[in-house]
């Protein structure tokens, strides 16, 4: 679980991000490892934030989705230049999915074409042209008409649980602040960083 302030920063700066000129406000960089050791990212959108965690929702199936089931330590990063100072968070944690019924809540709020891409969508796999995609769409919409899209089984939630967080704020004389929340022994443990 989050302690109060963590969880509090983190909602008052993505309420404010979201309320801010920002184009995309809910975008993150979502970090991996695969097989080979390599590192990927990736921009994804944040869904919700909770005691528990960051949520995201993704293609199991996907290249982060193997990656995650593989290696789930993850890192995510969101940055909000808009913000007055800008500010940017670093998240290090466990990937955990969803339970069902989170996940197939979400999919039902999504929009339509939304829901039928997660099923015409082999997300990471390689795609011979734009019209294959645009078939296996209309297929899909042929498939489901008249009635409710169900999620996947391949698509649903993930909730990052930290056991870093870092807010970053800006400031013109570049001695920016920087504080560092960790997760050691079993209790939350906070400090300042040099900038």
């Amino acid at each position: 679980m989050l302690p109060k302030e963590v969880l509090d920063t983190l909602q008052r700066l993505f309420d404010e991000a979201r309320q801010s000129s920002d184009p995309e406000p809910t975008a993150m960089c979502v970090s991996t490892v695969g097989p080979d050791g390599r590192v990927s990212a990736r921009m994804v959108l944040l869904k919700r934030i909770d005691e528990r965690g960051l949520c995201f929702f993704s293609n199991y199936e996907s290249d982060k989705g193997v990656q995650i089931d593989a290696h789930p330590q993850i890192a995510l990063t969101l940055y909000w230049p808009h913000l007055e100072p800008p500010a940017q968070v670093r998240v290090e944690g466990r990937a955990e999915r969803m339970d069902a019924a989170e996940s197939d809540a979400y999919f039902a709020t999504r929009p339509r074409l939304r829901q039928l891409g997660a099923w015409a969508s082999r997300q990471s796999r390689t795609l011979a042209d734009r019209h294959t995609l645009a078939a296996d769409v209309a297929r899909c919409e042929r498939e489901y008409e008249g009635r409710a899209v169900p999620r996947p089984p391949n698509w649903g939630g993930y909730r990052v649980v930290p056991d870093l967080v870092e807010f970053w704020h800006a400031h013109n004389d570049r001695l920016n602040e920087r504080v560092r929340w960790e997760y050691l022994d079993g209790e939350w443990r906070k400090r300042l960083l040099y900038p």
